[in-house]
């Protein structure tokens, strides 16, 4: 399968598994991919991320609250093959109030909004998640 936005193909996957209450969900792998899923793994989002039955898949498996409630209540993607979104250092903003996260990619990799903050640095925002 060729996917000409594996970042959307990736978020669109874990947003549609979400709503379908599936307890897993298996996305193509890339390095960018799984280091997004890690990310989403350190923050909560995520049980456990795992290579998938074949060499191009990882497997996610979602947290679950006791009553079956999810902590992704919502992901959307920011910059876009056709429009790119970068900010500064000191323009890096919280989402809902420093209840959701950004993902951002930077020179120093792909990290939180938080942790781009506390480094001072800026970068391109690929995806918010609340």
């Amino acid at each position: 399968m060729v996917v000409n936005d594996p970042i959307s193909d990736f978020l669109t996957r874990i947003r549609n598994a979400n709503l379908a209450r599936k307890r897993s969900v298996e996305v193509l792998r890339s390095n960018l991919i799984r280091r997004i899923a890690d990310l989403l793994q350190e923050e909560g989002y995520l049980r456990k991320v795992e290579e998938g039955e074949g060499q191009w898949l990882l497997r996610l498996q979602f947290r679950l609250g006791t009553r079956g409630e999810r902590p992704i209540g919502g992901i959307r993607r920011v910059s876009k093959p056709g429009k790119r979104v970068y900010v500064k250092a000191d323009e890096v903003a919280e989402v809902l109030n420093g209840l959701g996260i950004s993902v951002i990619s930077t020179s120093q990799g792909i990290m939180t909004d938080r942790e781009a903050r506390r480094r001072k640095i800026g970068g391109e925002i690929l995806c918010e998640v609340w």
